[in-house]
């Protein structure tokens, strides 16, 4: 069968996620046959070389031998068991290991199947400590705008991307948002630091106003991925534990995007060295084989839902049937042994580097407004006017003109609107880098010629 075949079956049957299915009476899928590495190739044997890590979850390549291997063997023993009243090795050690990795005082370990899913988690046990502490009249919670944590009903509404969250906005709590530290905004002339420690005050001001009925603070730290990868300083970071502290509210940590390596740290949190309440993760934990989450948070929060059973409404019984799946934690371990062994965080430093310099000429561009850069993300913001920063508008679709090109070249790079990011698994090369940032070029050139 051809990639024809298989899209037209796909067609009768398949609904996808984030796509309005009306477009596919114009644009082909691509249906894929094997992944390797970097490359994902098709029925007819196209390739694509995955220049945004499958949704932002696959590390270290496609088909990995060493993660396949590991999750190979582990089907031979176990592949699932109920998590309530029964453990296993792989969840046991995967514990273990997400423990010492993780910023100091994160000690227990709370497993989902999804980032969502994880926030949710995230939520409710803020919710569920403050009410067994007695605080009961605290229900909200404090997020920036722009941001994205998932499109679950509480994850949207803590969440601040229009196109996600308008249409359920009559399903969703209210939220108090907080202007984000967006370094895009900051004035000529004004470093990301002193922008983000700027904006800092209006963060300082709703959680004074707010604290006596906030749960937890919820942020991305330093790249709000989805909100069109936009960026800020760690100082925030920095400023925001401190301020969390004082004010009596939890700190939630989203880095479910940007965990495990993404931003230059094996966690966003450890580049100021601050330990959030609750960190979520997801996405690349599992080397982007296998759904799974979890939410790492400290003995304090666990503390508060130890208790006889007689009070059994303090203990928090949130649950999933795949938690801690004995194959997903598999693929989990053997994904962590890679960094170990590897030291993938230096050569990502690395790329990072190569990524920046084959870029940096983007910057003079006539309808580039930013090149920005966190480590293995990088993104490139078009606008049709780059004085004023005018965007163009989303109704022209020029990142769907990148996205075509880009197919046309042998590449997959899928725009946020008018940004064209790379977020490439770690094993790719300085070659394939630079390849990625010509046919990114190309494609924009068509985008805004005329």
């Amino acid at each position: 069968m051809n990639n024809a075949d298989w899209m037209r079956r796909d067609l009768a049957v398949l609904w996808h996620p984030c796509t309005q299915m009306k477009d596919h009476e114009r644009l082909p899928l691509i249906p894929i046959r094997r992944g390797e590495g970097v490359w994902l190739e098709d029925f007819e044997g196209k390739r694509y070389l995955d220049a945004i890590s499958s949704w932002w979850v696959n590390l270290f390549g496609h088909a990995n031998p060493r993660i396949n291997n590991a999750v190979k063997a582990q089907l031979d023993q176990l592949e699932h068991v109920i998590l309530a009243g029964f453990t296993h090795e792989p969840v046991v050690q995967l514990s273990e290991r997400l423990v010492q990795l993780a910023p100091a005082g994160l000690s227990r370990c709370f497993y989902a199947d999804n980032g969502s899913s994880a926030i949710e988690v995230a939520l409710k046990m803020s919710f569920h400590y403050w009410r067994n502490r007695g605080e009961a009249g605290k229900t909200r919670f404090i997020t920036l705008t722009n941001s994205y944590h998932g499109e679950t009903l509480g994850a949207l509404a803590v969440g601040d991307v229009g196109l996600y969250k308008e249409t359920y906005q009559p399903l969703l709590l209210e939220s108090i948002a907080v202007p984000s530290p967006d370094c895009f905004q900051r004035e000529a002339g004004e470093s990301c630091a002193a922008y983000s420690e700027r904006m800092f005050v209006h963060m300082e001001a709703a959680l004074a106003r707010h604290a006596h009925e906030a749960c937890a603070v919820i942020v991305e730290p330093l790249v709000q991925c989805a909100g069109y990868m936009r960026m800020y300083d760690p100082v925030y970071l920095r400023l925001l534990r401190e301020a969390c502290d004082r004010h009596q509210v939890h700190l939630i940590a989203d880095e479910i995007a940007v965990g495990f390596g993404r931003t230059g740290t094996m966690f966003a949190c450890e580049q100021v060295g601050i330990t959030p309440d609750f960190m979520c993760l997801s996405k690349g934990l599992t080397g982007g084989y296998l759904p799974l989450s979890v939410v790492l948070t400290t003995g304090q929060v666990y503390q508060a839902f130890y208790c006889d059973y007689e009070n059994i409404g303090a203990a928090f019984l949130h649950s999933h049937s795949y938690t801690g799946n004995a194959l997903a934690c598999t693929a989990a371990l053997a994904t962590l042994d890679i960094f170990a062994q590897d030291d993938v965080i230096a050569r990502n430093r690395e790329l990072a580097r190569v990524m920046g310099e084959a870029t940096a000429h983007l910057a003079d561009h006539p309808h580039v407004a930013e090149v920005r850069q966190r480590g293995m993300i990088l993104a490139v913001e078009l606008v049709k006017d780059k004085a004023t920063r005018e965007p163009y508008p989303w109704q022209e679709r020029h990142g769907l003109r990148i996205y075509q090109h880009a197919l046309a070249r042998g590449a997959l790079l899928r725009p946020l609107g008018n940004v064209s990011y790379l977020m490439p698994p770690y094993v790719i090369t300085e070659e394939q880098i630079r390849f990625l940032v010509q046919v990114m070029e190309e494609g924009i050139n068509l985008a805004t010629a005329g």
